[in-house]
């Protein structure tokens, strides 16, 4: 699929807007997976040979990924930094947090310093090493795009992209089953197969399904590639399979309640998915100042839209998001608009 991806790319580059959100996903599923227990370390990737990870990179995870708490995660991944500048991976979620906040000069510097320590690790740990000097490098495409535009950037972010594979490659010839690469290279592929024409989420799906843990991350990516490929009662099975693991994440309500919105579609405008997909909105907005005040917005705007065929009312979505978008602040708002 990779060698796809690179041929689709160098026919028709990306949107600016798509290639940064594809990339920046997909280097935060390398950060996928490693969430906390207890206080000592543990690799809930693998059952023989565990690799550790320091315990504040661990819990700025767990905040940021497993509850969906991104505004306290950044006070914990700096954290980290301090505590353990020897872990890529902290790096890597650090950058991600600089797209979030359009602060791309960080973005750039976590994104690099995500790249020399996974350099350093790979004399001691060549298949981690190798994972995140290819995080380093995708996130050097992505700041590429976003700082030079699509035109002017895609040259170089093509050439990172090949960089990224060939890292990947090394990686893989290591531990071709390993579970944390499986779940790395399952969420690229899929992040690109949605962005890029004729590409097709299905070989992603089947390397989530087959050989990445933990469960409930692979089947947030099994849920997100049904729903692209509009099989929405298998991407509901899953989302529904990631609830049970992460209940109160809010990405992953928000997930259900974009799949239960699509189904209603093909089912006469069915009243009960559409109740059964507002119950999930409004779970997503519950804590609306945690999450990045572009997600709220974007969150707002589709229970909007579900509220108006639940009721067969015709408010106006467009003005009360761009309203909570263009706000001042990195973070949503305490309160929402009434709907």
């Amino acid at each position: 699929m990779m060698k796809t991806i690179l041929a689709s790319i160098g026919n028709q580059m990306l949107s600016s807007k798509q290639a940064v959100r594809a990339i920046a996903l997909s280097a935060s599923a390398i950060a996928l997976g490693l969430c906390i227990n207890s206080a000592v370390a543990r690799d809930p990737f693998r059952t023989s040979n565990p690799q550790a990870i320091g315990p504040n990179t661990e819990i700025a995870f767990k905040t940021m990924f497993q509850q969906g708490n991104y505004k306290i995660a950044k006070a914990q991944v700096q954290q980290a930094l301090s505590a353990e500048p020897n872990e890529p991976l902290a790096y890597a979620m650090a950058a991600s947090l600089s797209y979030i906040e359009q602060d791309l000069n960080s973005m750039n510097s976590y994104a690099q310093k995500t790249r020399e320590v996974g350099e350093k690790l790979s004399k001691t740990n060549p298949l981690r090493g190798n994972i995140y000097i290819a995080a380093g490098h995708f996130l050097e495409g992505a700041n590429i795009i976003a700082k030079e535009g699509t035109a002017k950037g895609a040259p170089q972010a093509l050439t990172k992209l090949r960089v990224v594979f060939q890292y990947l490659d090394a990686a893989d010839k290591i531990a071709p089953n390993d579970p944390e690469l499986n779940l790395l290279k399952g969420y690229m592929d899929l992040m690109l197969a949605t962005n890029l024409p004729f590409s097709n989420p299905s070989e992603a799906i089947k390397r989530l399904e087959e050989k990445a843990f933990p469960r409930y991350l692979a089947y947030r990516g099994i849920a997100v590639g049904y729903r692209d490929l509009k099989n929405y009662d298998r991407a509901l099975e899953f989302a529904n399979k990631s609830l049970a693991e992460t209940p109160n994440n809010p990405e992953i309500l928000y997930l259900k309640a974009q799949i239960l919105f699509s189904q209603s579609r093909g089912k006469d405008s069915n009243k009960t998915l559409l109740e059964e997909a507002q119950k999930n909105f409004d779970a997503a907005l519950a804590k609306p100042d945690q999450l990045p005040r572009s997600l709220v917005a974007e969150i707002f705007f589709q229970q909007c839209k579900n509220r108006n065929r639940l009721d067969s009312k015709s408010r106006d979505c467009d003005p009360m998001r761009d309203k909570i978008r263009d706000a001042d602040g990195i973070w949503g708002p305490a309160a929402l608009p009434p709907l």
